[in-house]
């Protein structure tokens, strides 16, 4: 992919959200790989309304070289619901943006407001943060001296039109659900936070209609196993009933046995995004949000992976605890999808649930578990 911003081998990112877990991972893989697209990583923009303290102590200021002294990493503590923020971030004129922000499942259902003005609200004011920065450009180029025929001249002045890789969900879809989503099946959410991500969806595909932005949309399956504290998804526990009897905690399990759910990996997870950052846009075509591949498993076969990998110790360190919440909302998501256009467009997906749990300990735990 050209990225079609500015004329120069130095690549300009933006993360917003990455202060997350997905966030953090995608800049350890964006400073490892150095490059994006064969062009080479020089600014990176951490934007989000909090950062683990291992970020901020770690991460260089804007103004100190990273560690390797080839990208300069600025740390932004922002909120994305205010619209001077987003013209702010974008004022940059970063070349690929990564909008992973986002109020997660329960908490959107739980705090409607809150979820909106984020997962909603925050997704426009980035949009029209791009459309301004490149009016104001293409202003400033029109009223130029015919005599400023630089390259760095024309650098500034060309029509800014990002890449946007947006997190979306798979919450988009709400039942009653074929066997396996195809590729073509209609998106109707039957939660807020599903509401809020085809809001985005759409806007994205208009601004990019438009000429605006260059976005691509992942519908992200349930990202498993997450590292850390949980969070509010109600999608929680299906990490936590494997990343706490990893480590000899107990976990609550808050469904039923039988239910079924679309998994990947966090690293499946990084990868699609970095193959979203410079996918060919005429292939995705007009439709620019995709259903990412991964694994289709009840929780029972969750269980059974964690027993072929850790042991009945672990297993049994998992206790029953139903919760019509969580069991209501998550019997609302879609179970399977055939990603038939995902694996086209050459995303990869985990080869099965036990490799998404080995992943975890060889990534989060140095290889050790608890029996």
């Amino acid at each position: 992919l050209c990225f079609a911003t500015q004329a120069t081998d130095n690549m300009r990112v933006l993360i917003i959200g990455a202060g997350g877990m997905l966030g953090r991972k995608l800049t350890q893989r964006l400073l490892s790989d150095g490059s994006v697209g064969g062009r080479a990583l020089r600014y990176l923009t951490l934007a989000d309304v909090a950062h683990p303290p291992s970020s901020s102590s770690s991460s260089p200021s804007a103004s100190s070289p990273s560690s390797s002294s080839t990208c300069d990493i600025q740390i932004e503590t922002v909120n994305v619901a205010a619209p001077e923020v987003c013209t702010h971030l974008v004022s940059s004129r970063p070349d690929l943006i990564f909008h992973l922000a986002a109020i997660v499942s329960g908490d959107a259902e739980r705090n409607f407001d809150r979820g909106y003005d984020i997962n909603m609200h925050g997704m426009i004011h980035l949009l029209d943060a791009i459309r301004h920065t490149s009016s104001s450009a293409s202003s400033s180029s029109s009223s130029s001296s015919a005599s400023s025929t630089s390259s760095a001249v024309g650098t500034v002045t060309e029509r800014y039109r990002p890449r946007l890789v947006f997190s979306s969900s798979t919450a988009v879809f709400g039942s009653p659900f074929p066997h396996a989503i195809p590729d073509d099946y209609v998106p109707a959410p039957l939660t807020s936070y599903g509401t809020q991500k085809l809001i985005g969806e759409l806007l994205l595909a208009d601004y990019t209609r438009k000429g605006f932005v260059d976005g691509i949309g992942l519908r992200l399956p349930t990202i498993s196993v997450r590292p850390g504290l949980p969070n509010a998804a109600a999608s929680g526990f299906f990490s936590s009933i494997i990343r706490e009897p990893l480590v000899g905690k107990e976990a609550l399990l808050p469904v039923l046995e039988g239910t079924r759910h679309w998994h990947a990996s966090p690293r499946s997870a990084v990868g699609f995004l970095m193959h979203a950052a410079t996918l060919d846009g005429d292939r995705v075509g007009p439709r620019r949000s995709i259903n990412m591949p991964g694994i289709s498993v009840t929780v029972t076969e969750q269980i059974e992976a964690l027993q072929r990998v850790a042991g009945d110790g672990a297993v049994n360190r998992i206790k029953k605890q139903l919760d019509p919440f969580v069991q209501d909302m998550v019997s609302r998501w879609p179970q399977a999808f055939e990603a038939k256009r995902a694996y086209d467009l050459g995303f990869t997906a985990d080869k099965d649930f036990d490799s998404i749990i080995r992943a975890h300990i060889e990534d989060e735990l140095n290889g050790k578990v608890c029996h």
